[in-house]
């Protein structure tokens, strides 16, 4: 029997093994509440600032800069809304754009029900942003805008460095906001630098736990809490901090930052490696957003002319082949195609797109199996495809 092929890494990734030591060592040992003044207190404490020092030092932040939350949806949420409500007297008008994650395009739909002005900033066909639009959009009244660093569906890679100098640049006042879900722990991030106001993380995007999540926020800034309660993380993010997650994030952080260039290479190869094999040996295929050098090593969306994205996911999924239609919180939704419609895709092309997504122990021989098995299922797919219609 063939074994498990796991090609869903934008959704989610398997812990390493390290990570669950941490998680598991840090629940049975040091269990005790970080704002606790007694001894257990002050073990939990340690370990949540080690990890804050680490976490600080790879973007190039202040460990008091660092807060923890529940996942990259809060972070999205807590800067986005937080830096809203507490700038709202200053303006009311904020910046995104039309391929985000819906943690943040449904924050930016709720600030706009809320009386915000809200501008999306346009893409091309590769899903990178108008810079000189997002310059045109940016007044004396813009307190925001948000850009994604790494697009989870296509992995367009955004000049975010050149971006947060241009926002500064046409309004020193403008927060820049960075959901870096996707990047953070594969690719160099650099807050000062860039110029971020606010960057998001999620620890399960890159082998940490679930349920964990970083939040940078620049100490000079203001941001209104969305939780009211004990005062935690100086009144930011109210609430008893995970440590046993926190330092099964700092593991996995560790972990991906000693082997950044070889994960990434070796991500880079089966990426490349994959998006040949589909776009040679079977025809009327293509590439969804940029090509395979320049966007993210580890996510490769390829289009499959008259095969329906779903259909195609359950067939793999038959052969233990585990792939993705989509971003994983969305796909349950109508309109999910938001980004690929974005890019300029029309009618058909937009159910037919697969992500594939790898990660550190992604295989080539894995990918040879997944070559072999679409060469042999797109044409019984396609043989029952009735009315389908070309890109």
């Amino acid at each position: 029997m063939e074994t498990e092929i796991y090609l869903d890494n934008a959704a989610t990734t398997k812990p390493l093994d390290c990570v669950v030591e941490a998680v598991k060592d840090t629940m049975m040992h040091n269990y005790g509440n970080p704002s606790s003044l007694h001894k257990r207190g002050m073990e939990a404490e340690t370990i949540i600032k080690e990890a804050s020092k680490f976490f600080a030092m790879q973007i190039g932040a202040l460990p008091e800069e660092i807060i923890y939350t529940s996942g990259g949806t809060e972070s999205n949420n807590t800067a986005i809304v937080g830096a809203a409500m507490a700038y709202k007297r200053r303006g009311n008008k904020i910046i995104t754009t039309p391929i985000e994650h819906p943690s943040v395009g449904e924050v930016f739909n709720y600030l706009e029900s809320q009386g915000f002005e809200v501008c999306h900033v346009g893409v091309d066909e590769k899903g990178y942003i108008n810079l000189e639009e997002l310059k045109t959009l940016i007044d004396n009244q813009t307190i925001l805008v948000s850009v994604m660093h790494v697009n989870n569906e296509i992995g367009t890679i955004q000049p975010i460095e050149e971006i947060g100098k241009l926002i500064k640049l046409q309004n020193k006042e403008t927060l820049f906001h960075v959901d870096a879900v996707q990047s953070f722990g594969k690719l160099p991030i650099q807050v000062k630098r860039s110029k971020i106001d606010f960057l998001s993380v999620s620890a399960h995007k890159f082998y940490g736990p679930r349920g964990v999540g970083l939040l940078y926020k620049n100490k000079a800034v203001r941001m209104q809490s969305l939780l009211l309660g004990g005062g935690q993380q100086k009144n930011v993010r109210s609430g008893t901090e995970n440590t046993p997650g926190i330092a099964g994030t700092l593991a996995a952080c560790q972990y991906v930052t000693a082997h950044q260039k070889e994960i990434y290479e070796s991500m880079m190869a089966c990426k490349k490696r994959l998006a040949e094999g589909i776009l040679e040996t079977i025809p009327n295929t293509w590439i969804n957003g940029p090509s395979i050098e320049e966007s993210a090593s580890y996510i490769l969306n390829i289009g499959f002319e008259d095969v329906r994205a779903e259909v195609l996911l359950h067939t793999l999924e038959q052969f233990e082949i585990y792939v993705s239609s989509g971003s994983a919180c969305s796909s349950h939704k109508k309109g999910h195609g938001d980004v690929l419609a974005a890019l300029g895709i029309k009618g058909a092309a937009l159910d037919s797109a697969i992500r594939f997504s790898f990660a550190h122990d992604t295989k080539m021989e894995d990918i040879e199996r997944v070559i072999e098995v679409l060469g042999e299922q797109i044409p019984l797919l396609r043989r029952y495809t009735v009315g389908g219609k070309k890109k």
